[in-house]
């Protein structure tokens, strides 16, 4: 017998907004099929389902898997189709752009703007038959870049773009294509952000460290802080829930502590920004790391080092003094 129920595809629920959503989505009633990455990960899901709840095991990168999983899906949906399927999958990456491995950059890519492609690719036959939705999970970063968060903003940004386009292709079916942009969520991508400034100094190397671990130490502390104290990620799938129930849902929905705070930041003219963004990441001021002229002609003698233009005395280059210069700036 045909299963009655609402279907709904949550890609990457093993943890966090995934699994907040795949378990949310449950609780309304759907017949979730929840993808992960370990045994272990989809058994505790289980576990925890509220209803209807099947797991399976999907790489986002992995074309065969990706088709495996569509044709489990669409051998229980039958003719109903899919009503929803939650791109959620992703990772992070920070680093500085002058050092990021591009094997690393293009890996990311594959994950978080490939990977939601070739499954959207897989459903969208399904999506077509119920008529359905999709909602691709981003990030506040699509609107704001912070420092040394440049890759995972570019994948952000190509996620945004992308979304654009399939909900105007999308639209002579009415499958309504939806972005949900989280700000600060409380997930385990902090203690990766934890181990990565941990090895920073190791992978950026002698001379990548020199030019940038302080500032993104300053920088990781920053954002460690915050993440902590951010929403839980069952605000994220409360949010993602009103958008799958709602008549006429928005195009784009903010999620979590701070996203309006960042999203109103975000529109402040360029150098604005870039002030704030100094200021709040502890970041050197603008030419504090210089050796030679600007473009106003202006030079420093070589070998010696550039002076303090509020004292006249000798003034370090190295990142960790520009810091504190920029530090002293401030409190004057």
């Amino acid at each position: 017998m045909p299963c009655s129920a609402r279907h709904a595809v949550v890609t990457g629920a093993s943890t966090g907004i995934g699994r907040a959503t795949a378990l949310r989505l449950c609780r309304d009633g759907f017949h979730v099929f929840a993808t992960v990455r370990r045994d272990t990960d989809g058994q505790s899901l289980r576990q925890a389902a509220p209803g209807q709840l099947d797991w399976l095991l999907m790489d986002v990168t992995d074309t065969d898997q990706i088709a495996e999983v569509a044709r489990a899906v669409r051998d229980h949906v039958g003719p109903a189709g899919l009503d929803v399927l939650v791109n959620n999958a992703g990772v992070g990456l920070a680093w500085p752009v002058e050092l990021v491995p591009l094997d690393r950059f293009r890996w990311q890519f594959g994950i978080n703007v490939d990977g939601q492609i070739a499954v959207t690719q897989a459903y969208l036959p399904m999506i077509r038959q119920a008529a359905g939705r999709i909602v691709m999970i981003g990030s506040i970063g699509d609107r704001i870049t912070m420092p040394f968060g440049g890759p995972l903003a570019a994948a952000k940004h190509a996620l945004r773009s992308l979304t654009d386009a399939l909900r105007l292709e999308l639209a002579p079916w009415n499958i309504r294509v939806i972005l949900i942009e989280p700000a600060s969520i409380r997930t385990n991508a902090i203690d990766k952000l934890d181990r990565d400034v941990k090895a920073a100094e190791h992978d950026f190397g002698p001379d990548g460290w020199a030019l940038y671990g302080d500032a993104f130490t300053h920088m990781a502390t920053r954002a460690l802080a915050r993440e902590a104290h951010g929403s839980h990620p069952d605000a994220v799938a409360a949010v993602i829930s009103r958008a799958v129930h709602a008549a006429q849902p928005k195009t784009r929905y903010l999620a979590g502590k701070d996203a309006r705070l960042l999203a109103t930041v975000a529109r402040l003219p360029a150098p604005v920004l870039d002030r704030l963004r100094r200021r709040f990441f502890d970041l050197p001021r603008p030419g504090s790391a210089a050796r030679t002229g600007g473009a106003r002609g202006r030079s420093v003698t070589a070998g010696a080092p550039p002076r303090d233009t509020r004292t006249g005395s000798p003034r370090s280059t190295s990142p960790r003094s520009a810091l504190a210069a920029d530090a002293d700036a401030r409190r004057t």
